[in-house]
């Protein structure tokens, strides 16, 4: 029975993919063989089912023991934060064995305010971005050379033939980080000036890069096809939702063009409203720690088991299958 209830619900959603199915090439001029394959297998699914994300903490709960002791089930997608320096080596390493795992690794930066130091609350500190710019200063001293830090960890994962949902300046249209205080130019040339030295100056040739917006999409703040290839939007506070009108708004900006992303989330988007809806997001990343935990462990566990939900041991030899693409 459950064989022919995935099967029909292939066959109806094959309208909607056709109309979902994106358009654009990875941002990156010559991108890895590996980043391509992830690239397309994310389009291949995108409308037709939603890959399933965790977002981990280095504190407080083991959040994929957790799934898995709760739903039988882990998540196609681990995701990771560059927030910590002290953390920083042990997350290359987890996004290596996810990769190599079969699973999809994705990693943001809460990236502290230049000149003022790392963690999550220095990354809601102003400065005066003009000044990450200006050579000499305390703020053009310290962005890039923090650049430089995570590019030497985003080099570790090229090297090891792992690609990256790579999600920086998160919540970029958001007056709370330090990115998104100064309106949208501003961020657009911190956004650039990132992808530049990572794609044209690093090579980093394994980065598939994710838009991030709130809740309420804004055009003003896109920096163009050219330097992004997922763009997402989140919020913590409809529950179940699919958040029809998050999705659509997103969708109001780039079209069919690329895959949409529910980046991150409180409680996971109902599948079925989702199908129902319009509103099949490329994927969705519950938050950590006791985000997860408060999720109701019955609806968790109908989530990562639901026919329209993809985890790690449903994704395919993204290599095997998608690697000659």
């Amino acid at each position: 029975m459950r064989t022919i209830k995935f099967l029909f619900v292939l066959f109806v959603s094959f309208p909607l993919s056709l109309h979902a199915q994106s358009k654009h090439t990875l941002s990156t001029p010559y991108p890895s063989k590996e980043a391509v394959a992830l690239y397309a297998y994310i389009n291949d699914m995108f409308g037709k089912r939603m890959l399933s994300g965790q977002m981990e903490s280095s504190w407080g709960i083991e959040e994929m023991e957790y799934i898995e002791k709760v739903t039988g089930k882990l998540p196609a997608i681990r995701g990771m934060d560059f927030i910590n320096n002290k953390d920083n080596n042990n997350e290359v390493q987890d996004a290596i064995d996810w990769w190599k795992g079969g699973g999809i690794p994705t990693i943001m930066w809460h990236m502290g305010a230049p000149g003022i130091g790392q963690g999550y609350e220095n990354s809601k500190k102003e400065i005066d971005i003009d000044k990450c710019f200006e050579k000499g200063t305390p703020e053009y001293n310290a962005f890039w050379s923090e650049l430089k830090e995570k590019g030497d960890l985003l080099e570790k994962l090229r090297d090891e033939n792992v690609p990256v949902l790579w999600r920086p300046f998160h919540e970029l249209n958001g007056n709370w980080f330090w990115w998104g205080k100064q309106g949208p130019e501003k961020f657009k040339r911190l956004w650039t000036a990132m992808y530049d030295y990572y794609v044209n100056e690093r090579k980093l040739n394994n980065l598939i890069w994710v838009l991030c917006y709130t809740a309420d999409a804004d055009s003003a703040w896109y920096p163009g096809d050219q330097y992004v290839d997922i763009v997402g939007a989140d919020t913590y506070d409809k529950g179940d939702s699919p958040e029809t009108e998050m999705y659509n708004g997103v969708k109001n900006i780039v079209g069919d063009r690329m895959p949409i992303a529910y980046h991150e989330c409180g409680v996971p988007p109902d599948p079925d409203k989702c199908f129902n809806e319009g509103a099949m997001w490329s994927w969705w990343m519950e938050w950590h720690t006791s985000h997860l935990t408060n999720v109701d462990k019955d609806y968790l566990k109908k989530v990562y088991n639901h026919d329209l939900v993809i985890t790690l041991d449903e994704i395919p030899d993204i290599m095997q299958v998608y690697g000659n693409n």
